[in-house]
């Protein structure tokens, strides 16, 4: 038995209506006059096609990259800085520098102070003391140096002198003492090289002024009674010492008289030590504690 639509085709498919915009059936080919698929516009590339994959992986390669990048910077700021040999003597120089200003005069030159005995005395290894008779003014260092050096500490920058005089724990003997402010270690060394190879004056190495104080057992310790001197450097900073006795005896060289010399060696140093222990105390290493921005 024959179907309605034997005889006339698919009513369907002819049924169909024919309009330009109408896209082809899948299961035959085009219809005549149909519109055809529009190629892709010039410079654009097919989905996985191998210059879009190059470009996918290029890509990804600098975004790794940069991620890299990115990560070592953060990790370099927040590591501890670290400081060069020249900014680690610089910082130094800087934290020795403000020690004089930030100590007091009595921290500087402590009202007592202890020093080892010499070794003319039967017990070398006793200790000894001294007391402090009074402190100076701050004044520069041309101004209460010998000629020699002052020479030396100018050419090296002193900025300042700290003057103080002490009397032993028997009064006989009598030491000014200086402490000269230079600029940096640098400096400080090579000042205490030039003050070794300074000529001696009258047999006295070129040292500071004495300093006296009415009333007192330095009352009549002039410049003119001075019987030796000698320094010390520690930091950016040189004590030059002075002694002498403590009664109006005339200056003498005691080079050859080796107890007097041991023993005003001994208290000249001791207390030249005694004012640099605090203001010329080693400084830590530079560090800084890693915070960004340190």
């Amino acid at each position: 038995m024959a179907t309605e639509y034997g005889a006339y085709g698919d009513p369907w498919r002819d049924a169909e209506p024919q309009y330009p915009g109408q896209p082809a059936r899948r299961d035959g080919p085009p219809r005549p006059g149909a519109p055809q698929p529009e190629p892709p516009p010039p410079g654009r590339h097919r989905l996985g096609s191998p210059a879009s994959t190059v470009i996918a992986a290029t890509a990804l390669v600098l975004g790794v990259i940069g991620l890299v990048v990115s990560s070592v910077g953060v990790a370099t700021e927040l590591m501890p800085r670290t400081f060069t040999a020249g900014q680690q003597r610089q910082i130094t120089d800087w934290e020795y520098g403000r020690g004089w200003r930030a100590l007091s005069a009595g921290q500087i030159f402590p009202a007592s102070v202890s020093y080892q005995a010499p070794a003319v005395l039967d017990d070398s290894s006793m200790l000894l003391t001294g007391r402090r008779i009074g402190v100076a003014r701050q004044s520069s260092c041309e101004a209460v140096t010998d000629p020699a050096a002052a020479r030396v500490l100018d050419r090296n920058g002193c900025s300042a002198m700290l003057r103080a005089t002490y009397t032993d724990g028997t009064d006989s003997y009598v030491v000014t003492v200086g402490v000269a402010v230079l600029p940096s270690t640098t400096q400080a060394e090579a000042a205490d090289t030039e003050l070794s190879d300074a000529a001696t004056v009258a047999g006295i190495q070129p040292g500071v002024d004495a300093l006296a104080f009415a009333g007192t057992p330095a009352a009549m310790f002039t410049h003119q009674r001075r019987q030796l001197s000698g320094f010390l450097r520690a930091g950016t900073y040189v004590a030059l010492y002075t002694v002498g006795y403590a009664d109006s005896r005339p200056r003498e060289p005691v080079s050859g008289d080796s107890y007097a010399d041991e023993e005003m060696t001994a208290v000249g140093s001791g207390v030249a030590q005694a004012a640099l222990a605090e203001v010329g105390a080693p400084q830590p290493a530079p560090h800084c504690p890693g915070t960004p921005g340190c």
